[in-house]
């Protein structure tokens, strides 16, 4: 792994670039399951109203706004970039050898020496499919939870510093002792295959997606084995498993603001909504189910207030959804209210940072999107975006995001984005943008 200059220039947007013409080519990554999850351009959603202004609306918008994006660095791994996070002054990369790699100084400008350092990293037997760091304060109290391809999820000690030194893996998931306990009584086996049951706290298939409750407590688990899993972190036991939550594999989980609801996106097309309580003797819960997109979900993403929730799939789409009944309903049901599109493949992964929306592609791309400021336009809600730029210069499919404000730069007229971008060509682009309102 190491540092190279990026090819990236560094570009002022004054206007959105033309949307290239849709490729008919088409690829795809085969899944560890029966079902191969498409990166090629599907069909689009013309049932769905398209949310981006008209070109000669969304130039008034940007001559309002000056956009300027530059790539300060590319990152180099030895293979491909499957998932990306952030957390306090360390970026964590997680790749298909198996390589977990902390970069230190991260949210730092290319003039600090220790720019982009990497002080810690492990192989791990299997892909490392997703990463989610747990805790709050300093690096050294927090723990790394890494879903892999092999069907477990490990957790680390981020005891990184600035030195190089190997991340300390501390559990594996499930636990010895989870599965002792479990083999042992019969009605703990459930059927996970045509002539084969296993233990309900095992995923059978890669774990590709997890998410983290709002207090650190709990860890949900999703698979292309198609169940949903929920864990303690304090002592790392299952404590809820749905082995049959949708009809194909499970790309994607995300938690409401509010930490009431459990958002799954599946290759069945399907968005499922379910509820939790770990104060009843309850188990999980469907309470809805969200079918607008015409091929499989990749990802999701909450706005920074939780009332809006996006979702990026292999129709080239990324849906908007509102809480049914405005900002303020209550429940997990949502309503779609229109699409973002522009990218000619498949959208594959979303971030948020502040008031904006990143997406990246199988097209090679990044998108940076802006909601328009809100209020009534001809009687109805203004729930307008803008397309503030177009990230480009990966020359495989970007595979993972994360993005984060930038609030090292006070002196700064308007606002500054960090924007991480992980590909398949091996590579973590990091890149500033910058938006400034007139």
């Amino acid at each position: 792994m190491g540092l190279v200059p990026c090819p990236l220039p560094c570009h002022t947007s004054t206007e959105s670039k033309e949307e290239s013409s849709t490729s008919n080519s088409t690829s795809s990554l085969l899944s560890g399951s029966s079902t191969f999850s498409s990166l090629s351009s599907q069909p689009s959603l013309p049932s769905v109203p398209s949310l981006t202004p008209s070109k000669s609306n969304q130039l008034v918008v940007l001559r309002s706004s000056s956009v300027h994006h530059c790539c300060i660095a590319t990152l180099q791994s030895q293979s491909y970039i499957c998932t990306l996070a952030l957390s306090g002054n360390f970026l964590y990369s997680g790749s298909s050898d198996g390589q977990i790699a902390a970069w230190s100084s991260t949210l730092s400008r290319p003039s600090n020496p220790q720019y982009n350092k990497v002080v810690a990293t492990v192989a791990t037997p299997s892909t490392v499919k997703f990463l989610v760091v747990v805790g709050s304060g300093d690096d050294r109290n927090k723990l790394l939870f890494g879903a892999h391809q092999d069907h477990k999820i490990r957790v680390w000690k981020t005891n990184t510093n600035d030195t190089y030194e190997k991340l300390k893996c501390i559990a594996t998931l499930p636990t010895l002792k989870d599965r002792v306990t479990r083999f042992l009584c019969s009605k703990n086996y459930v059927q996970i295959g045509l002539h084969k049951n296993g233990t309900w706290e095992h995923h059978i298939d890669a774990v590709s997606a997890l998410a983290i409750s709002n207090d650190g407590s709990f860890l949900y688990s999703v698979s292309w084995d198609r169940a949903l899993k929920i864990w303690r972190t304090s002592d790392f036991k299952c404590m809820d498993s749905v082995s049959n939550a949708h009809d194909d594999a499970i790309n994607a989980v995300i938690l409401s603001s509010d930490g009431a609801f459990v958002y799954t996106g599946s290759a069945d097309k399907k968005i499922k909504v379910w509820t939790w309580r770990k104060d009843k003797s309850t188990s999980v819960k469907l309470v809805g189910t969200l079918e607008k997109h015409k091929s499989a979900v990749n990802a999701l993403a909450f706005s920074t207030d939780g009332s809006v929730l996006y979702s990026g799939a292999c129709d080239r789409s990324v849906l908007v959804w509102e809480r049914d009944g405005g900002a303020d309903g209550g429940g997990g049901d949502m309503v779609v209210v229109g699409a973002l599109r522009g990218h000619t493949k498949a959208v594959l992964c979303l971030a948020v940072a502040a008031d904006l929306l990143c997406s990246g592609s199988a097209d090679y791309s990044v998108r940076v999107w802006r909601r328009l400021s809100s209020g009534l336009v001809g009687g109805d809600l203004n729930r307008s975006y803008c397309c503030l730029a177009v990230l480009e210069g990966h020359k495989r499919p970007v595979k993972c995001l994360t993005a984060a404000l930038d609030n090292s730069d006070s002196d700064h007229s308007g606002d500054s984005y960090f924007v991480y971008s992980g590909s398949l060509d091996c590579d973590i682009k990091n890149i500033v943008v910058s938006v400034t309102d007139s």
